[in-house]
């Protein structure tokens, strides 16, 4: 059964939710696993391309946008209803539990103290509990 990973930040800014998604996409493909990072919409996905691209000086972490040409990587960022072939790892940005979520071995959820943010990943706790999925709490404050 698929596993949900809450990480629960400090902090209230969206950056700071971005920041930390870079992180743990580089931790988690260091160990092996191929992540999917599945974001509200195109501009959002471009962001985080960007952010993976320039978040560490002297770090590199291959990775692109999922229907953009070029070699296979382990890390894949889209949005929409096509996660490609992943079943791994899916780190979810979007606001919504995306219908295509049981489908993968764990989930990644970040929550940061930001009102819209709370809601959204409160609604989504309820709706995994729901749904009986093994949930786990990373409190980061």
């Amino acid at each position: 059964m698929t596993r949900v990973d809450f990480y629960i930040l400090p902090e209230e800014e969206l950056a700071a939710r971005q920041a930390f998604a870079c992180r743990l996409i580089q931790k988690t493909s260091r160990m092996g696993h191929k992540v999917y990072v599945h974001c509200a919409d195109e501009e959002s996905a471009i962001n985080i391309d960007t952010l993976l691209w320039s978040h560490q000086k002297h770090s590199f972490t291959p990775h692109k946008l999922i229907n953009a040409t070029g070699a296979e990587c382990t890390i894949e960022i889209g949005y929409g209803d096509n996660p490609g072939e992943h079943h791994d790892v899916l780190l979810n940005l979007s606001l919504n539990i995306p219908p295509f979520f049981s489908r993968f071995n764990r989930i990644a959820e970040i929550v940061v103290q930001e009102q819209t943010v709370l809601d959204a990943t409160r609604n989504s706790y309820k709706q995994y509990t729901n749904k009986n999925y093994p949930l786990h709490r990373h409190d980061m404050r």
